[in-house]
């Protein structure tokens, strides 16, 4: 009995989460990248939110965030969207915003006109709009601004005015302890000035059938009927009580949206039901709710006091989180006689279908649960402590020999099961109405996780770590025969197999392989192993729902395929849902049909409620948001988005950006761009929404880009056509000036050249005769001194043989000579024939001086040595004249001395004496000397 008051705690604390809710994006302020708060929302026609920010005009188009300051520099607390102009309104000012041709958005204020009227400290809440009017309202004042005459009404109550409001039948605006007022020709009416309205803040006034409906700050609704106040009772009175109502919005559908200041958001719908009640413990990012707005595509916008959340409504898809972690991952789930199966890692729990009564956890299922099967109206449970049946809330074991993992009927044979455990496979049998355990196939014992039966009893079993086995079953289904292990398709991480239109398939990294059943060989499958193309493989687990539908998940996307009722081919569907969404442990990725439509997803956190039905996406309104040029390390300039752009040839650095309003949580647009002029084929596809072209050469471009999602089809392209003109010096007017002046130069050069190779034809001619009388000259000359030459040469070498004639002549006759004398001594009285001698001896001495003529020769073949040599040496005589000769002759002193009729040693000391007097130093020496002059 102790055990009972932490069971009932359990209990309410899962009672606590047990409402699906519609998915919701929030945006930190890190995100946007402004101030926390958000005090009012807005959307123009192009489907771009606008908030009311701390910090000024908050811009969201989808893929990009920007921020206005506010003109002054204060808190933005109003903004509303009227026609094509922003109207905003903070601390001592308000006007509009107006986009620009570059996307940019510029601001005129209206305020500055009536300056003098405004109130110091007056700071503008509200904004709102009636017929060509536009109202403008703070706590001391309303501005009615015409903007057909742009003049101002202004209404100035001696108390405060708490909040303004618009219905269809007018507008409304409450002062403090005086009631609710209605504005009638620019001028206030009281229309109640009930207790309770003059004592409760009224947070919003609707319009209904029965007249007004009144919603307070604390004390609920009331309907207002001509001037009967009623209380409209609603399920959330007792909560919003104490809630204290800030803001609220009516819904498209009647129903009625209210932030708190403490308690999130409550959704009533018109009849005072409570359909949804959203705070931060169920998914948003405060429970302060300042603002509300619903879009155009139905979503609810919250203007929170640490954020901004969108809640997409109208998304098929709806989350369970179980922030407590009582509950646990969701492995597996069933829809079963009415009631909602979930089986955890925490064990089995159950709800009514449809309804948001808590999960009750059924007794003695503790622990891990794997899988839930139903047959033949039994629901059984696959667990880590074995097989349950599980009927009306409690659960039964009925096989605990080892953990189950899944169960599939044996074909042709009722009341059989065969189940996959830890090790091997086993089955389960119907005797007497009862479920129970009959008996362990033998010859395999491993662990069966995945395993499909065919109607021949081949059972293929898929082991992540052995591979693929096929067993041939006996007939009693005691025993299976030796059993194959495929080497093709290999094992692989997270792999599993699964029949599907009667055929078995398998799953891995690789692909997703079909068994043939005639050859029992696998055979990869193109169109569903595209699913795990371009890194996307996170797991392959299959599975086939109750309408015939094979379900795969990868990186991205969940996809399933169908069969056509028109073809063979399987039908491909994407639902954007990540892996990092569902957060599911990879292999255990779990989807149950629990209706015609609808889906269970399990998560880490709870899970997911998935209508295809209401699986639509719409046609995208793609935008252009900027275009943004630069020259190279300048500063950027934002371009027309409205026109065709020209662009200067140094302008070529272009980034686009674009968008579609899209934002739904689990919508992946995608983009895909081609420059025509720059690009051949369309980029792949991409979540960027800026792409970025360098130095593009002059010329016309096209850019083009279309979007999708999941299943959408890509749209026809948004184009954006520009040109980057030539500069200045390749135009076509410059290019007919370089014809121009280069013709000009051409032919002036031509000229020129012509000239000047006319006077070089005259100048070659004059020079080439002048060079062949040079030539000729030349040729002349070189007769002329060859002959000079070798007359040169024949006068030297008879000189030479002269001097040489002319030394042997004298040394000819001194040799007569002194044998003449040497007759002489003879006695006179001697023999005749001695005078004979003498006789002829005189006849043979030439006559004349022998040395002056050999000097004469000498001269002529020595070009004057003697007269160089007597000009250095002056003191030189004859005789030493004489000796130089002899030696310029490079005669030895052996052959000088006859010529001098000396003796060889003579010679010596004259030589000696020749150095002495020409004053030549020891190293000289005295022939070399001679040689040199």
């Amino acid at each position: 009995m102790k055990k009972l008051p932490f069971i009932y705690t359990l209990l309410l604390s899962i009672a606590a989460f047990s409402q699906e809710l519609p998915p919701i994006v929030k945006y930190s302020s890190a995100t946007y990248e402004a101030a926390n708060q958000n005090w009012m929302i807005a959307q123009d026609e192009n489907n771009f939110l606008f908030f009311a920010n701390n910090e000024g005009l908050l811009e969201y188009n989808g893929s990009e965030w920007e921020l206005y300051p506010s003109p002054n520099e204060t808190i933005l607390r109003s903004v509303k969207v009227i026609d094509n102009k922003i109207y905003t309104g903070c601390y001592m000012e308000f006007g509009f915003w107006m986009r620009q041709n570059n996307g940019k958005l510029k601001y005129t204020s209206l305020s500055k006109t009536i300056k003098s009227k405004i109130l110091d400290d007056e700071q503008f809440w509200n904004i709102l709009s009636y017929d060509q009017w536009v109202i403008f309202q703070s706590l001391n004042k309303i501005y009615i601004f015409d903007t057909s005459t742009r003049s101002f009404q202004i209404i100035s109550p001696t108390n405060s005015i708490t909040k303004s409001f618009k219905t269809k039948n007018g507008i409304f605006y409450q002062i403090i302890n005086e009631g609710l007022f209605e504005i009638e020709s620019g001028k206030g009416r009281i229309i109640s000035d009930h207790p309770i309205l003059k004592s409760n803040k009224i947070v919003n006034v609707f319009s209904i059938d029965e007249g007004l409906l009144i919603q307070t700050q604390s004390s609920g609704f009331y309907k207002l009927n001509r001037n009967n106040l009623t209380p409209f009772v609603t399920e959330a009175d007792s909560e919003l009580s104490k809630s204290s109502v800030y803001s609220s919005q009516l819904l498209s559908d009647g129903s009625y949206a209210l932030g708190t200041v403490s308690n999130g958001i409550f959704i009533l719908n018109n009849d005072g039901k409570l359909k949804y009640h959203i705070t931060q413990n169920r998914g948003l990012s405060n429970n302060t709710v300042l603002s509300l707005f619903e879009d155009a595509d139905k979503n609810i916008w919250a203007g929170l006091d640490n954020g901004i959340n969108c809640i997409n409504f109208q998304s098929p898809i709806q989350s369970y989180v179980d922030d407590t972690g009582i509950l646990g991952t969701v492995y597996t789930s069933k829809l079963f006689d009415g009631k909602l199966y979930v089986g955890t890692n925490q064990g089995l729990f159950y709800k009514t279908y449809k309804t948001n009564e808590d999960f009750k956890f059924i007794n003695g299922t503790k622990g891990q649960v794997w899988s839930l099967f139903e047959y033949d109206k039994i629901l059984f449970c696959g667990h880590d402590s074995g097989t349950f049946i599980v009927n009306n809330g409690a659960a039964k074991n009925i096989f605990s020999a080892s953990g189950t993992w899944k169960f599939e009927a044996v074909p042709n044979q009722k009341g059989l099961l065969l189940q996959g455990n830890y090790y091997g496979l086993s089955t389960l049998v119907k005797i007497n109405d009862q479920w129970i355990f009959r008996n362990k196939i033998n010859g395999f014992d491993y662990s069966s996780k995945y395993f499909e039966i065919t109607n021949q009893l081949d059972v293929y079993v898929s082991h992540e770590y052995k591979g693929i086995f096929r067993l041939k079953l006996d007939d009693q289904l005691i025993k299976t025969r030796p059993f194959v292990t495929y080497g093709t398709p290999v094992k692989g991480k997270n792999a599993s197999l699964t029949k599907f239109n009667g055929s078995i398939y398998y799953a891995n990294k690789e692909g997703i392989f079909k068994l043939n059943s005639k050859t029992k060989q696998f055979a990869k499958e193109k169109l569903l192993s595209s699913v795990f193309e371009k890194e996307q493989y996170t797991s392959g687990k299959l599975i086939v729902d109750d309408s015939n539908k094979i379900w795969l998940f990868s990186k991205n996307y969940i996809h399933y395929f169908s069969l056509s009722k028109l073809s063979s081919q399987l039908k491909q569907n994407i639902i954007p849902i990540p892996a990092s969404l569902t957060k599911s442990m990879s292999g255990y990725e779990n989807i149950t049909q629990i209706s015609n439509s609808d889906y269970l997803i399990g998560t880490t956190d709870g899970y997911y409620i998935l209508n295809l039905n209401d699986l639509t996406f719409k046609n995208y309104q793609l935008s252009i948001t900027s275009i943004v040029t630069n020259k190279q390390n300048e500063s950027f300039i934002n371009r027309s988005i409205d026109s065709a752009g020209q662009f200067l040839s140094n302008e070529n650095n272009i980034t686009i950006a674009y968008t579609i309003p899209e934002f739904n949580k689990y919508v992946n647009a995608e983009f895909q761009y081609l420059l025509e002029g720059f690009q051949e084929k369309w980029s792949e596809w991409s979540t960027k929404t800026t792409v970025n072209f360098k130095n593009l050469s002059p010329g016309k471009y096209n850019f083009k880009v279309r979007a999708k999602s999941a299943n959408s089809a890509a749209e026809e392209p948004l184009v954006y056509s520009f040109v980057i003109v030539k500069p200045w010096y390749r135009t076509n007017i410059a290019l007919l000036v370089y014809f121009v002046i280069i013709l000009f130069m051409a032919r002036f050069i031509h000229k020129m050249y012509k000239s000047y190779y006319d006077k070089q034809k005259v100048k070659l001619i004059e020079e080439n005769n002048l060079l062949l009388e040079i030539k000729e000259l030349e040729n002349e000359q070189g007769i002329m001194r060859i002959r000079n030459e070798k007359l040169a040469n024949d006068v030297d070498t008879i000189n030479r043989e002269l001097a040489v004639s002319t030394m042997t002549l004298n040394s000819k006759n001194e040799l007569l000579t002194f044998i003449k004398e040497d007759l002489k001594k003879a006695p006179e009285d001697g023999n005749r024939n001695i005078k004979s001698v003498i006789s002829t001896i005189n006849k043979n001495i030439s006559g004349g001086d022998s040395w002056s003529v050999f000097k004469e020769a000498f001269d002529n073949a020595d070009k004057d040595f003697l007269k160089k040599v007597k000009l250095a040496h002056p003191n030189l005589t004859s005789n030493d004249l004489r000796l130089c000769a002899y030696l310029r002759l490079n005669l030895s002193s052996k052959e000088v001395a006859p010529l001098l009729n000396i003796s060889v040693r003579s010679v010596e000391i004259k030589r000696y004496r020749l150095r002495k007097k020409m004053e030549l130093s020891h190293e000289q020496g005295l022939v070399e000397y001679i040689l040199s002059v």
